[in-house]
């Protein structure tokens, strides 16, 4: 640190020099992230709430309000509106809840908790702070989690089975209701990742898209991941953890014996406000109907986009159930392709299981973005 400060027009060049070097949304060449522009409304709204602390809520009890307002709007996406939890940084945070629920809720020796193959690396996370053994079931010829491959890993430790909706490299959903009949039987805590496909499964079924069942309308559901600052086109960092029970949340808390709540449930202390202003009012200001143009728009460009790889003579891993797209080629490796393109400009990233070239079909791409990247790719 410098004796004496410099100008603040001098700090703002600075600044400007460090920008240029970062990618942006806006330009369309990001096709490997699942963030994307925040939405100018969610924006306004974030920087307005910049002092709030939900970690102390009796001092800023509107924005706690609205984390009340935002959570219930949310439960009522995903089948329930009387649902608890809150907003947070995302969905590692949100997942690390649900499993520390899950164990506390069941206080046994040697916990275990079983996720497909195909789940988030957050959940290894979790299982390494909260000292579970992490089970990973197989995943079946559509990438999605085999049922009677969970079925064999259960035991009397298993004190949670995940399931996705919407894979991180596939977007591929799971069979969550058959995963829910299996945790009903033998009560087991559910938890469904739906940190990318919540903001889109609920509103591409309002579009007749016929969707599978993955939240809290089956009676197995103990618990949902969403993210907001994915499709629901919050700033960056938002999420979002629900909970069919409060007893979940309880089972978490710790005395905070010098704020203005008497126990605090979520991992971090200090909590921002601004993430659920953000979210608020994105849900207010576009609703069904704005999120349903949203997701139809990534969705007819996907399909576009999948064709194109088709006839550019790539071969495609699944068809696309989600805005995600991913592929191979014959005789080129998906580490091959992605340098390629990466040298003309493109931003991709490769799945791991199977390897493949990944692209998610985010907002910020419009329909010239898919053709020129199209045009590239059969360069290539």
């Amino acid at each position: 640190m410098d004796e004496k400060g410099i100008s603040k027009d001098r700090v703002f060049e600075l600044l400007k020099n460090y920008k240029k070097r970062d990618m942006t949304h806006k330009s369309g060449r990001i096709l490997g992230s699942m963030c994307t522009c925040p939405h100018e409304v969610g924006l306004q709204a974030y920087t307005m709430f910049l002092e709030s602390n939900l970690g102390d809520p009796g001092l800023f009890q509107g924005t706690k309000a609205m984390e009340n307002e935002v959570i219930a709007t949310l439960g009522e996406l995903l089948g329930n509106g009387n649902v608890y939890g809150h907003i947070i940084t995302g969905g590692t945070e949100a997942n690390i809840m649900a499993m520390r629920a899950a164990r506390n809720i069941r206080r046994i020796k040697d916990p275990e908790i079983i996720v497909p193959k195909s789940a988030h690396f957050s959940f290894k996370k979790a299982a390494d702070i909260l000292s579970l053994k992490l089970k990973e079931a197989q995943l079946d010829n559509d990438y999605r989690v085999d049922i009677n491959s969970v079925k064999e890993l259960i035991s009397d430790n298993t004190v949670a089975i995940v399931g996705i909706a919407g894979t991180t490299e596939l977007g591929k959903i799971d069979p969550i209701e058959e995963l829910s009949d299996i945790c009903n039987e033998k009560e087991i805590f559910l938890h469904v990742d739906a940190a990318f496909g919540g903001f889109s499964i609920p509103f591409l079924n309002q579009l007749g898209y016929h969707m599978p069942k993955f939240d809290f309308s089956l009676p197995g559901v103990s618990s949902v991941t969403i993210d907001p600052h994915k499709m629901g086109l919050a700033p960056i960092p938002t999420g979002g953890i629900l909970f069919r029970d409060k007893s979940y949340l309880d089972v978490m808390n710790v005395e905070t014996p010098y704020l203005t709540e008497e126990n605090q449930s979520t991992i971090v202390g200090t909590r921002t406000g601004a993430s659920t202003a953000a979210t608020w009012a994105l849900l207010k200001y576009l609703g069904d109907e704005g999120y349903q143009k949203i997701v139809k728009k990534c969705m007819e460009l996907t399909h576009l986009l999948a064709g194109g790889i088709k006839d550019a003579g790539f071969q495609l891993v699944t068809e696309p159930q989600l805005n995600i797209v991913a592929f191979t080629g014959e005789r080129i490796e998906p580490c091959d392709i992605t340098k390629r393109l990466d040298e003309k400009g493109w931003a991709l990233s490769i799945a791991s299981y199977p390897k493949a070239v990944r692209i998610i079909v985010m907002p910020h791409v419009k329909k010239e973005h898919i053709l020129a990247f199209l045009e590239d790719l059969k360069s290539i």
